[in-house]
C-alpha cells in the first residue's frame, strides 16, 4: 500500500540526553517489553527510508547505526548538526527517543505533506502554545545555521530553527510561513494531510499523549499504564 511505504527521508532518533531527571538512561528503559530506543527506531523505519540513532553511547548501536555528536554539552544541536552534515537526503526527520505515542501513520502523512512543498525548509508542531522542536523535519539547507549556532554557543533549538527559517525565507524572497511550517496540534489539522491517513478512535483519545516526553519515573509509570495504544499505526 502506497500510504504505508516509507518516505525518501532520513530519520534520526535523538538519544544523546543525560536523562538526569529520570535517574537512568531512559533510552534503554523498557516500555511494554521494549526499550524506548528500539520503539523509536521501529517507528521511524515505518516512516523513513533510512534510520539512525543520534548519541554517543555505544549501547545505542544495537538498534540502528549511530551518529555521534560533533560537540558535547550543547543539547540536541550537536547531534542534529552531525546528522544533517552526513545525511544523503534533502529531508531529515528528528524525533526524541522518549515520544513513544506518536502514530507512525501520522508521521508518514506529515512528512509526505511537508516534503512535497517546494519552499519548505523547517517543520514542527506547537502544542498548548508551546513549540515542540523535539519532533522536527529539517531540510539540509538548515545545517549551516545549526552549525553557526553551536559555534556561537547558542544551544536552544527552537530559536535557531526560527532564525534559519527567516534567513532562508529572505534569501528566497518569500513569506516566512512558507519556509517555516508550525502546525498546531489539533484534530482538524489532519484535514491538511493528503496521504490517506486518518487516526483511529483510540488514537484520537490518546492525542494528549502524542507529544508527551517521558522525563521522570512518574511520567514513565503513567505511560506504562496506558501502553495499549503504543503499537497502533
Amino acid at each position: 500500500m502506497v500510504g504505508r511505504t516509507p518516505a525518501d527521508v532520513s530519520g534520526y532518533v535523538l538519544a544523546g540526553g543525560r536523562s538526569s531527571r529520570m535517574g537512568q538512561d531512559k533510552a534503554l528503559l523498557e516500555l511494554a517489553g521494549k526499550p524506548l530506543a528500539q520503539r523509536a527506531v521501529e517507528k521511524l523505519r515505518q516512516v523513513c527510508a533510512e534510520v539512525s540513532v543520534v548519541g554517543n553511547r555505544a549501547e545505542l548501536e544495537a538498534y540502528a547505526p549511530l551518529v555521534r555528536d560533533l560537540h558535547e554539552g550543547c543539547g540536541p544541536l550537536g547531534g542534529i548538526e552531525a546528522a544533517l552534515l552526513q545525511s544523503a537526503r534533502p529531508w531529515n526527520l528528528f524525533m526524541a527517543v522518549d515520544m513513544p505515542f506518536l502514530p507512525a501513520g501520522f508521521l508518514r502523512a506529515w512528512v509526505r505533506k511537508v516534503a512535497g512543498l517546494e519552499c519548505a525548509r523547517v517543520a514542527l508542531f506547537t502544542v498548548d502554545g508551546r513549540p515542540q522542536p523535539a519532533l522536527c523535519l529539517l531540510h539540509k539547507d538548515v545545517a549551516p545555521f545549526v552549525g553557526g549556532a553551536v559555534t556561537r554557543g547558542e544551544f536552544k533549538l527552537f530559536p535557531v530553527l526560527v532564525e534559519a527559517g527567516r534567513e532562508l525565507a529572505a534569501a528566497q524572497g518569500i513569506e516566512f510561513d512558507r519556509v517555516f511550517l508550525n502546525l498546531p496540534e489539533r484534530s482538524d489539522a489532519f484535514e491538511d494531510f493528503d496521504a490517506g491517513w486518518t487516526p483511529t478512535e483510540m488514537q484520537r483519545e490518546a492525542m494528549h499523549l502524542w507529544f508527551a516526553n517521558l522525563n521522570t519515573p512518574e511520567e514513565f509509570a503513567a505511560a506504562a499504564a496506558v501502553a495499549g495504544v503504543l503499537d497502533t499505526d
